[in-house]
């Protein structure tokens, strides 16, 4: 029988392909995925042979031009960073991506919870959360915003 729970995969809609692949695929990489398919409108990584996806698609079916995170819908993805958080948020710019919260990170989630949070050109937010065992602040939840 499959196992049931975790994620499949997410599939994003984007306005441009080009733009989502230079950004979600340098961050998804950097986060150990790889390429996994490709085709005429769309682009996914993949963790592991079996493990979940993320796909940017750029679907002729769009409404819009622009994700609104604070809009009802998806306001975020978190990711577990294996490795230098810092370094990963100092090449992010490099890739289309900001830091959010400058004033208040590490700890914008709060003063018990270290992560980054990154928007792309496309409004579309990211979480960053060490994995490192000696990071016990990022096992407790971010406080809601």
């Amino acid at each position: 029988m499959p196992s049931t729970g975790p994620l499949h995969h997410v599939e994003l809609w984007v306005p441009d392909l080009d733009r989502a692949e230079a950004s979600w695929g340098w961050l998804l990489t950097a986060l150990g995925a790889v390429p996994f398919q490709e085709w005429e409108r769309g682009r996914s990584w993949r963790w592991g042979e079996d493990g979940t996806y993320v796909v940017v698609e750029q679907s002729p079916a769009l409404t819009g031009d622009r994700h609104e995170r604070r809009a009802p819908g998806l306001n975020h993805l978190a990711f577990w960073v294996d490795g230098d958080l810092d370094a990963l948020v100092a090449e992010a710019p490099a890739h289309g991506w900001r830091l959010l919260f400058p004033d208040r990170h590490p700890f914008a989630g709060g003063p018990d919870h270290r992560a980054a949070y990154l928007e792309d050109a496309d409004g579309y937010e990211v979480e960053l959360v060490p994995s490192s065992p000696d990071s016990a602040a990022t096992r407790k939840p971010p406080q809601p915003s």
